[in-house]
């Protein structure tokens, strides 16, 4: 099982010097985590919704990406592929051949790879996170914030009687941001510390004003945004099983609840491919 038999080959793209907006126009239409930054047809960084998200104010793709990417080659097993994104906590790999980047690898590419091996083991504790949750009721800007802090990709909502009623991700905040310019004001002196309170130092006091263009998330509360048709799975689910349900309706992750339908953690795709890990497999040979 190869990098190049599961790698995707038609790869969205940018371009330096580009524009922002246009990475993030690309993330809402296309539902994708990220994109490769060329500069004169050569890679030079990687641009992902977490760094849209985390530098709302920032314009330069230079100063957005993430430079020099870890990339993988065609011809390396997905193995390979599973364990630089375990250590380098990525979702993607460039796959570059002779200097060149020939396509893309993603975590969701080596689900669909563990989707076809047919895996019967359960996932038990071995690849749930332990998770926490949110109120429906919770503003979108304070999910931002908290997905932010804690590194999660996903957060599961609940209502008030503590039954889950939704799902909310870094792809769902994507598609209710907007961009918002304004005019920032700064202060400055040509004094120094030790007179900031002399009047020469109040009469070399001078005033900028310049714009600025933010990404900012919608003023609604979560359930205006979050995903309400949750697909979960029981504890003894398949592993095999759950990489099938997240190809089939493209998600990052799964609820897991007990016999009560009550959330007792999640099941994150990029906790599921380290079943691809070679200790992993050496464990299930013996």
């Amino acid at each position: 099982m190869l990098v190049r038999d599961y790698m995707v080959t038609d790869v969205v793209c940018v371009e330096i010097p580009g524009n922002r907006d246009d990475v993030l126009r690309i993330l809402k239409r296309t539902g994708i985590s990220g994109v490769p930054v060329l500069k004169d047809g050569e890679l030079v960084g990687i641009i992902t919704r977490k760094d849209l998200l985390r530098k709302a104010d920032e314009t330069q793709l230079g100063l957005l990406m993430t430079p020099d990417p870890v990339v993988i080659r065609p011809d390396a097993p997905i193995s390979e592929a599973a364990q630089l994104m375990v250590r380098h906590n990525i979702r993607r790999l460039p796959v570059v051949e002779n200097g060149t980047m020939i396509g893309i690898i993603s975590v969701a590419d080596l689900v669909a790879a563990i989707a076809q091996m047919r895996l019967e083991e359960p996932i038990k504790d071995s690849y749930v996170s332990k998770t926490y949750a949110l109120w429906e009721d919770t503003p979108l800007s304070l999910v931002g914030r908290i997905l932010e802090i804690s590194g999660y990709d996903a957060i599961p909502i609940l209502m008030e009687d503590g039954t889950l009623t939704g799902i909310i991700s870094e792809r769902d905040l994507i598609r209710h941001t907007r961009i918002e310019d304004g005019i920032e004001v700064s202060d400055f002196s040509n004094g120094t510390d030790d007179d900031e309170w002399t009047w020469e130092s109040i009469r070399d006091m001078h005033t900028i004003s310049y714009g600025i263009s933010k990404i900012q998330l919608l003023p609604i509360p979560v359930k205006n945004a979050m995903i309400r048709n949750v697909l979960a799975v029981p504890l003894n689910a398949e592993i095999s099983e759950c990489a099938l349900k997240m190809k089939r309706a493209r998600i990052d992750q799964l609820p897991v609840v007990n016999g009560n339908k009550r959330l007792i953690a999640m099941l994150f795709d990029r906790e599921l491919i380290k079943v691809l890990l070679p200790e992993r497999q050496g464990l299930r040979k013996s």
